[in-house]
């Protein structure tokens, strides 16, 4: 089930936890892809807090947002890069997005194969995916204030098995969120405390989300024609038949 994007939107932008939690997730995405030079990004769900750092130098940005969430205008100021979209038909051209990022997409969707099959479709060959869903084994999944509390957790292992169903390939994974998920002042004063300490001792197992990075598996070429050549090898070297002989 989608959250609402108006919950979502006010948590983000609207209270300390929120900003803390957008800021330890960004700090981590950013790590793993620190500029989208001249590339096409696509974020899917509600992923605008996350994609604002690469509207200066990438080519085009563009923030889908499924339908039972809605839509809200982004970035504020600025011209609309947000689309109202089927979670499962994306208006996004075939292989033409170098990066694709998703928060809250995957999780609380009623569908999450094909969520996948579109991220694969819409991959350009060579391009990455990052996909950040609640940690099963994390506080923030167990407490329904935030939206990390909805949808379907996931371990690394559970979320690695289902990309390489579709052909999308893990090869980073992180986490983030290591401070409890509370609006007490001593847990925010000290949540950048908590996040370097997480990330020097674990890469998903205690913080409240997981972020894996994937591929497209593209299948090599073949040239047409080739097997035939090889069942049918030129015979050069093969002896030349004599006068009245029977051919070999």
């Amino acid at each position: 089930m989608h959250l609402d994007v108006q919950h979502l939107r006010s948590f983000y932008y609207r209270t300390r936890l929120g900003r803390a939690a957008q800021r330890s997730i960004r700090d981590q995405v950013l790590t793993l892809w620190p500029d989208a030079q001249s590339e096409t990004v696509v974020g899917f769900g509600f992923a605008v807090p996350l994609l604002r750092p690469y509207l200066e130098t990438a080519r085009r940005v563009i923030a889908l947002m499924p339908g039972p969430q809605g839509v809200m205008a982004w970035p504020q100021g600025m011209p609309n890069v947000s689309v109202l979209c089927e979670e499962t038909l994306w208006p996004v051209e075939t292989g033409t997005a170098e990066k694709i990022l998703l928060l809250h997409g995957l999780e609380t969707s009623e569908n999450p194969s094909a969520v996948l099959e579109e991220v694969a479709r819409c991959l350009a060959p060579g391009g990455h995916a990052l996909f950040v869903v609640p940690n099963r084994g994390g506080m923030w999944s167990r407490r329904d204030a935030t939206p990390f509390g909805f949808g379907r957790p996931y371990t690394t292992s559970q979320l690695e098995a289902q990309l390489r169903l579709h052909d999308l390939i893990p090869e980073r994974h992180a986490a983030a969120l290591f401070q409890p998920p509370s609006e007490k002042r001593f847990w925010l004063r000290t949540g950048d405390v908590w996040e370097r300490l997480g990330r020097r001792v674990s890469t998903g197992v205690a913080g409240g989300v997981l972020i894996v990075e994937a591929t497209k598996q593209v299948a090599a070429p073949r040239k047409p024609g080739l097997p035939e050549r090889v069942r049918r090898p030129l015979r050069i070297l093969d002896p030349v038949p004599q006068p009245g002989a029977s051919p070999v």
